[in-house]
């Protein structure tokens, strides 16, 4: 059985969590996150070659890791 996980989906998701927090609680650096991930949403998002290079590489680093959790 193989698992897929779509990056944009992944990253809408984190987004929708950590958004739902409230705002007077979050740290400087929370908020720093949080601003990383909307704009790496937005360029996988994106159709561009670059939007599609930076979902690949990504992709790429993600398989990575899971494959390394594997005998």
């Amino acid at each position: 059985m193989v698992l897929t996980i779509n990056v944009a989906v992944l990253l809408a998701v984190i987004l929708f969590f950590l958004l739902r927090r409230k705002v007077q609680a979050r740290s400087r650096g929370d908020q720093m996150v949080t601003v990383a991930l909307a704009v790496a949403f937005g360029v996988v998002v994106a159709p561009t070659d670059f939007g599609q290079s930076i979902l690949n590489a990504v992709g790429q680093l993600a398989e990575g890791i899971t494959d390394s959790g594997s005998p």
